[in-house]
């Protein structure tokens, strides 16, 4: 696969002694770099340390009549997926809204120019939901390979423990946690490094720091987080080939989907969350 450096100016033709025709300019990428992200991740930090506290208080609020100590509340409240989901929601739109604010004062543009969403055609997106089936395909398939070194219970499979939980679990899984991580590490962070380090270097840095955020969920154990990096490869790949986050979306909304969906049919519905 030849990847496209995203910072690489194109090249001018040798002069002609015959005139040449016309050529429409193709407007360059507006340029991100790490003080972008740098900005990004802190008012993320800030963002989720506030909604944290909010949620929190709202939690200790409304249970305060079932006089639980302190220790059980953050236990219980770790594990309510409504809670969850909706702090982490407002952070992500509170990050989502500062991206496009940074965007329009720094570069002096719209947050689908500054990060190159360019939308995929009707036949690259397919061929992106295809390459998301595949992902899917080779996390199965690792999986079962790896079985043996990955732990039975993982932080985020304790979260799916009844209906609820699981449909809300799902849809934030779906539809708006890859559309964010996409944003930050396709859009920011890749051409930030990239413009340091070139573009190999550039996807490995990317995946890595991809596998780090899901860290947690998956207990910092190596196995899932090893599956983890090859699929951060992967979607920075196309990232790198296609300069479309758009596609990268596709991609990993498609990944996403088709894990849940194995989950939904193993659980008869989200109805047997021990079969998670």
């Amino acid at each position: 696969m030849n990847f496209i450096d995203p910072i690489s100016q194109p090249e001018f033709p040798s002069p002609s002694l015959s005139p040449a025709p016309a050529q429409i300019e193709r407007p360059e990428p507006t340029p991100v770099d790490l003080l972008d992200v740098l900005f990004i991740v802190v008012i993320g930090v800030v963002a989720f340390f506030f909604c944290s506290l909010i949620a929190g208080g709202i939690y200790w609020f409304t249970h305060r009549s079932l006089h639980l100590s302190t220790d059980a509340l953050s236990k219980a409240f770790s594990r309510d997926a409504l809670y969850l989901v909706a702090l982490q929601l407002v952070a992500y739109l509170v990050v989502v809204g500062f991206m496009a604010l940074l965007a329009w004062g720094r570069h002096h543009a719209t947050l689908p120019q500054a990060v190159s969403w360019n939308a995929p055609s009707p036949r690259l997106a397919w061929y992106g939901v295809a390459g998301g089936l595949a992902l899917a395909l080779f996390s199965d398939i690792g999986d079962m390979v790896l079985n043996r070194w990955i732990p039975k219970d993982l932080p985020i499979t304790e979260l799916f423990h009844d209906r609820r939980s699981a449909f809300l679990l799902a849809g934030f899984g779906i539809l708006v946690a890859p559309l964010v991580e996409e944003l930050l590490f396709r859009g920011f962070l890749y051409p930030a490094i990239a413009r340091l380090t070139g573009t190999m270097a550039s996807i490995l840095i990317t995946a890595s720091l991809f596998t780090l955020l899901h860290g947690a969920q998956l207990g910092y154990s190596w196995a899932p987080l090893l599956l983890i990096f090859v699929v951060g490869v992967t979607l920075t790949a196309i990232r790198a080939a296609t300069r479309s986050v758009a596609l990268c979306v596709v991609v990993h909304m498609t990944y996403n989907f088709a894990l849940l969906a194995q989950t939904y049919v193993a659980t008869h519905g989200f109805r047997q969350m021990q079969n998670v």
